[in-house]
This record gives structure tokens, sequence and C-alpha cells, in this order.
């Protein structure tokens, strides 16, 4: 371990004076303005316009690979412990491990018994969560919990506490049952016996996951937290018993809002905050190296229809030999770089302004002058976001320059905007972990993608001389309609590519009574009439071998379901916040 921090620290210092040589320190008081990064870009010498030198790295026709995922872990990273997103792709890709602090508070509710439990059972970050499970009519107990200890968790991302067979169980079925077992989606007590099993070697106290909200699956109640309280407390009539209700009590609708509405409460950044992540532990299953198996299966789907199953033997050992290592570790370890806070950042900086620019391009108008107005108004927009990138020694070459060079000039400014981010940084790569590499490798997949379309986009404009900062003059009339519809594509494209969750929301925004929504477990999941059907076959579960694994022991009121292609890839709504509610 010496030796590799002394090569580390070795191979830092060389990147440190490398550096030091290329930006030489200004020790001159007297002297302002210095502009470095003007000669960032090595122009060639000879010409009225330049091209980067190494600009073959920086082709601005080159798309990302069919099967790049590294968008996907870049979105489903920033996506950790918040609702919003998880809800909307239910099926997780993510093992992470975490942390839950010192004097945080668990929720676990009983309809009946006031004994804490002395097994494995399921806690709650929020008491509206665990009220919920008070099942009874008039009464019910909530005990509550504090961490005495920093408690050692495992976070499953998606709406991995969701019973049903499509995916959201499959990546802790890894750990459970050493492979996905769909047909066994409501098996929860096995599920949870079999982690707290396999965690106990290595110290795990818990595992997180998302229901409605978010939740604690607690090995031992006698470990690492101790009784905040024991309350028997109030509560209004409960209406999930058999028969199943047609129409819900109105108090046992108000029961399931509120756990929505807590659930809500960590929709967007940052999420559930009381579980600290560990990003050096990542364990992506959209990592290719990791789980190969998974190109093949994912070939051809949609985002929502990728899922875990179908992973091989092989790809399942090796994903749970790098957890073994990734929680049995020495502490601290890691580069020390704030990967979350990067992600976000780069999140905030372009998300408003793409979809801005999106927005400016959905016209429909075919008059001329509209279009050129709104042609410009995109163009000053693009200049905006590549503001820091726009090098002084930038050469525009003249409006009849065509090929290559009509938008290849503006390679260094593509490679700047893309690097910005992460080439210092690169230089720690001796001190990542293998997740940490992989996090470098999302991040910088995704700044380029977006530098190589805004850049182009921005480079068309200046050559199409809707550029006030850079004019030129132009042969002829410019076709305004056609740069229209090529940015338009430009930009949907790379929207669809980035597929950030924060572009998903009600428009127009709701109002004061209501709040945005997205069809959710349990309340909303699709209900086959008749019996019960095994995921596997068509057999009736009444009399298959699986049917202790799914039989919903506390039935659930029937409550209004959607139509299956908002259940599949759900759609923002607005819902009342007061009854009638319409969830």
């Amino acid at each position: 371990m010496r030796s590799q921090s002394i090569a580390a620290a070795l191979s830092l210092g060389s990147a440190a004076l490398a550096l030091h040589d290329q930006f030489p320190i200004n020790t001159d008081v007297g002297e302002t303005g210095v502009r470095p990064l003007d000669d960032v870009a090595i122009l060639n010498p000879g010409h009225t316009y330049g091209v980067s030198s190494n600009s073959e790295q920086w082709k601005f026709d080159e798309n990302p690979p069919e099967n790049a995922t590294g968008n996907l872990i870049f979105d489903t990273v920033h996506s950790l412990l918040q609702h919003w997103p998880n809800t909307r792709y239910r099926n997780g890709h993510n093992i992470v491990p975490g942390v839950i602090p010192i004097g945080t508070l668990l929720y676990h509710g009983t309809n009946g018994s006031h004994m804490i439990p002395n097994e494995p059972e399921w806690t709650a970050t929020d008491p509206e969560h665990a009220i919920f499970f008070s099942r009874g009519n008039g009464t019910g107990w909530l005990l509550t919990l504090a961490a005495t200890r920093p408690l050692e968790v495992l976070y499953f991302d998606g709406n991995s506490a969701a019973k049903l067979f499509e995916g959201m169980m499959d990546i802790q079925d890894i750990i459970s049952w050493g492979e996905p077992r769909p047909e066994r989606f409501f098996d929860e007590k096995h599920r949870i016996d079999a982690l707290c099993t396999w965690g106990k070697e290595f110290g795990i106290d818990g595992f997180v996951r998302m229901e409605m909200s978010f939740e604690v699956m607690l090995c031992d109640f006698t470990a690492g937290v101790e009784v905040v309280s024991f309350v028997h407390i109030t509560l209004p009539r409960d209406d999930r018993s058999f028969p199943l209700s047609t129409s819900p009590d109105p108090n046992t609708l108000i029961r399931t809002f509120e756990v929505l509405h807590s659930g809500l409460w960590h929709n967007r950044y940052p999420g559930d905050s009381r579980i600290v992540l560990d990003l050096t532990g990542l364990i992506s299953l959209y990592d290719t190296a990791l789980a190969p198996s998974l190109v093949s299966v994912r070939a051809g789907l949609e985002r929502c229809d990728h899922r875990i199953l179908g992973i091989s033997s092989d790809d399942i050992s090796r994903v749970v030999r790098k957890l073994i290592e990734v929680i049995t570790r020495p502490h601290p370890v890691g580069s020390g770089i704030d990967w979350k806070t990067l992600i976000h950042v780069i999140v905030d900086r372009y998300a408003d302004r793409l979809e801005l620019t999106q927005y400016l391009l959905n016209v429909t108008s075919s008059d001329r002058q509209e279009l050129l107005e709104r042609a410009k108004l995109t163009q000053t927009q693009l200049r905006v976001m590549l503001t820091p990138y726009l090098l002084h020694s930038t050469a525009i070459p003249s409006a009849g320059t065509s090929g290559i060079y009509s938008s290849q000039w503006a390679s260094p400014i593509f490679s700047l905007c893309a690097r910005t981010h992460t080439s210092q940084i690169a230089n720690f790569k001796p001190l990542m972990t293998s997740s940490e590499l992989l996090l470098l490798k999302a991040v910088e997949d995704t700044t380029r993608e977006i530098c190589r379309v805004t850049t182009k986009m921005w480079a068309v404009g200046v050559m199409s001389g809707l550029d006030t900062l850079f004019p030129i003059e132009l042969d002829g009339e410019l076709d305004v309609t056609q740069i229209m519809n090529d940015w338009r594509q430009n930009i949907q494209k790379l929207m669809s590519w980035l597929d950030w969750n924060v572009w998903i929301k009600c428009r127009p925004a709701c109002g004061p009574e209501e709040m945005c929504y997205l069809s959710t477990w349990p309340i909303n999941t699709p209900r086959p009439e008749g019996p019960l059907q095994s995921p596997r076959n068509s057999q009736n579960l009444a009399n298959s071998p699986e049917a202790q694994y799914v039989t919903d022991r506390v039935a659930q009121p029937r409550y209004p379901t959607v139509p299956a292609e908002d259940w599949s890839l759900p759609q923002p709504r607005c819902i009342r916040r007061l009854q009638p509610y319409g969830f």
C-alpha cells in the first residue's frame, strides 16, 4: 500500500510540473490581463484559419457508439436516492455502499405488537411511510429508532421495493438468490433474511430501497440503534382488509396519499440525504466491462425495458466478487473527488440552457423573418453556453469555405469545452478506484457529446452569419428553415440521449392545491382481471409451487389504475393534494 501511495504521489507531482510548464505563474506584480488559454489551441501556421493539431480526436460527425452506456451511468448516478427519476425508471442498475449517520431517525410501524423485532424487519426514513404499516382500525404502534453509530448499508437504486416481476428486484436477487428470480417478487421475508445473512459476514447493518418512499431493511434492531420512542398512536379507520373495497374509505386514502407525499419530498437532487453514499464503491450494471452479457440483452430495447434478467452466471460472479471487494476494503480509499457534486454541476450548467434552446427551436411558423429572429436567439443561447471556451485566437474561415473546414475550425472550442471539467482531475487516476474510473469515463462521454453537438450548432450559426459577435459576409441567401430544422433535430437527439429527469415535469406547473405526480407502485399498478398468473407461464398461481412467494398477505384497496403505456414510462400529471385526490 505504501509503495502504491509513493508511486501515485510521484505521478501527481509530475503532472503538476507539467501543468506549471504549460501555464507558468505570473510573478510580475504589475502585469495584468494574462491570457494563458489563448495558447491552448495550436493553429496551423500559414493559414487564415486554423484547426487544432489534435482535431482528429474532435470530429463533429463522430456520434457516440450505439451501445455506449456512459450517458446512462451519468444519469443513474445523478439520480441516486431521488424519488422522481427512480419512479420513472423503476429497474435499478446500481449497488452503492453508504452509511446512515449517527442520530438519523428510522421508523417502524406495527398493527398491534408492542415488541421490538428480534429479526430483520423494515424501517422507513419518514414516519408517514411507517404509519402506513401500522394497520389497524383506530390505533397502531410507531417505533422510532436513532442511529448510535454510522450504520453500514447497501443501496439498491430504482423502485427496488416495488413487489413486481418486471425487473425492480433483479439486482438484489443476485445477492439474495444468486440470480434474478422474478417469480419470487413477493417473497420479502425470505429476501430480507437472505440479504441480512449474506451481509452479516461483512458488517452490513441494512439495505436501502425505494418503495413509495425510502426504506431501510434493518438486520438487527439491537445493533447500532436505540429506541427514541415506542408509542401507541391514534389512527383513522384502515380499509385495507378483505373483502377488497371498490371505493376505499376517505381516511385510508389520506394515509395512502401522505405516504406518496413524503416520498415526493425526495423527488429531486440531493434526494434522501439521510443516506450518505460512497461513490468510490459504485457498482453499475451499465458497466460493460463488469457485465458484458447485458449489452446484447439491452440491444434494441427502450431504456424503460432495461433490466438485469438475462445476465450470465460469469457476470453475476464478477459482480458479487467486486461487491465483496468494495465492502471489505480498508478505509479511506479513492481520490477525494466529489463525484456527486461534479455531476450535479454539469447538469445544473446545461439542463436549463438546453431546455431553453429546445423551446426556441420549437416554432412552426413559416414566416422567414420570424424564423430568422428565432435563429438569432438560438445562436445567442449556444454562444452563451460556450462563452468560457471561445478562444480569442479562434479564426473564422470565409463564408464560402466548405467540407471539413466549414466547422472543424471550431474543434479547439469543442475540445476545451469537453475537457474542462475532467482534464485536471484525470491527473488523479493513480488514486482512483475502478468505480471512480468508470465515473470519470461517464463524465467525459457526457460532456463530450454535449460539447460536440452545441459547438457544431454554434459553428453552423457563425458560418450562416447569425452571430453578431463573429460577423461574416454571406455569398447568397440564408436557408434559415433548413438551419432551424437541423438544429431542432440536433437538440432533440442530444436531449433524448442525455435523458435527464430534470426535464420531466408538469407543464403547465401545478397549482397550490396540486402536486406533480408520476404513476407509482402500488397505487397505479396495472392489475389483471381474475386470478394472478405466474410470470413464468400461464399456470394459475393458486396451484403453483411459487404461490407462497407471491401471495399478497395484506390486501390493497382497488385504487384507479392507469393505461399500460403510462405505467411502463410514466408521464407527469398534476393531482390534488386535498380530497378528492385523483391519483
